[in-house]
């Protein structure tokens, strides 16, 4: 590339002043994305809010169907108005990277993971999928254990940070945290789910329930960890069960994740793969205490695995322990990875 300038590319952010947003921009800076021009949409309420990013002072527009002019890569951090205004954008005739579940399992749609499944990118039509926080933690440590022998079941349960749901769950359990050491009853307003008719205080407590239940008694964040995971690894056959629990933690989904291979892999084979796998951080030494804890992996970037260990209870299975960033790679880190995964490859 000497001599060659690197092409700049317009990039809109849709849901720029959520939680979401807010990493999109704190990424493009630290890994100095190359864009051109920087449009910042949101809702009419938001409109018209400044913010300062590295140097200049941005104006939030109001997103509307023709904000997407001139637009290569369209962020969307997420929500009920990707499904709206993802077509829009695509007519504009930008690519649209979309956080929210909206198309994920759309069979034309491709659900990338950049480390796992980059191939899939080819097959766009306009829309990439981001898939679920918890799902992409987890397929960053499956993906090199699968490649080492197909994996054939998994059995995870989640411990899931409140800011999973946005910044209104981090202020509610702090806002209850104050009343309880002040001997006040915690209200609670906002989890399991904004919409959900019961509300229970997250703080002291877990909350096993995300989002909502479905026909078969699992809640739809299982039902996404689930199909999800099955598209990315692309074997339909892998099964599947999980247990979603919300937990008072600010940042950082964490994993227990069991699973049954086709062979025995020998543990240290099993590590030096997990180690050597881009964006995964082996720490696990029992000996001296190391493993993956969500306060020491919140603002990093790659997924940390521990606690790995033979399930003695069944053959050819194994333990591990998953935490990672879930605002970060399980969000925003994710999609701009995939925009950097279609510039270096000359796919945009």
């Amino acid at each position: 590339m000497e001599g060659k300038q690197m092409k700049k590319y317009n990039v809109a952010i849709l849901g720029a002043t959520g939680a979401v947003g807010a990493e999109f921009l704190k990424l493009i800076e630290e890994r100095n994305f190359p864009f051109a021009e920087l449009r910042l949409l949101a809702s009419k309420r938001s409109a018209g809010k400044e913010i300062a990013f590295m140097g200049k002072t941005y104006t939030v527009e109001e997103a509307t169907y023709d904000s997407f002019k001139d637009i290569d890569i369209a962020l969307f951090a997420g929500g009920s108005i990707s499904k709206d205004f993802a077509p829009h954008a695509v007519k504009a005739g930008a690519v649209v990277i979309d956080n929210s579940s909206a198309f994920r399992m759309d069979p034309e749609v491709p659900l990338v993971v950049p480390e796992v499944n980059p191939q899939a990118i080819l097959k766009h039509k306009g829309i990439i999928a981001n898939p679920n926080c918890s799902t992409i933690i987890m397929v960053m440590a499956l993906k090199p254990i699968y490649e080492l022998s197909r994996i054939k079941r998994v059995i995870v349960s989640t411990y899931q940070a409140v800011s999973g749901a946005g910044k209104e769950g981090i202020d509610e359990l702090d806002n209850q945290v104050r009343e309880h050491s002040e001997g006040r009853e915690m209200t609670a307003n906002i989890l399991p789910s904004a919409s959900a008719e019961k509300h229970y205080p997250i703080a002291f407590n877990l909350i096993p329930q995300i989002d909502v239940f479905c026909d078969n008694l699992y809640t739809k964040e299982e039902m996404k960890m689930i199909n999800e995971t099955k598209k990315i690894m692309e074997d339909d056959e892998m099964r599947i069960t999980a247990t979603t629990i919300r937990v008072p933690v600010y940042r950082s989904h964490s994993e227990s994740v069991n699973i049954e291979l086709e062979q025995d892999v020998d543990l240290d084979v099993m590590r030096a793969a997990l180690a050597k796998f881009p964006g995964v951080t082996v720490q696990d030494d029992p000996v001296s205490q190391e493993y993956p804890m969500p306060l020491y992996t919140s603002e990093k970037d790659d997924v940390y695995v521990g606690r790995l260990r033979k399930d003695e209870s069944c053959e050819k299975s194994y333990n591990l322990w998953v935490v990672g960033d879930q605002i970060r790679k399980g969000a925003a880190l994710n999609t701009l990875q995939i925009a950097e995964t279609m510039i270096k490859n000359g796919w945009i």
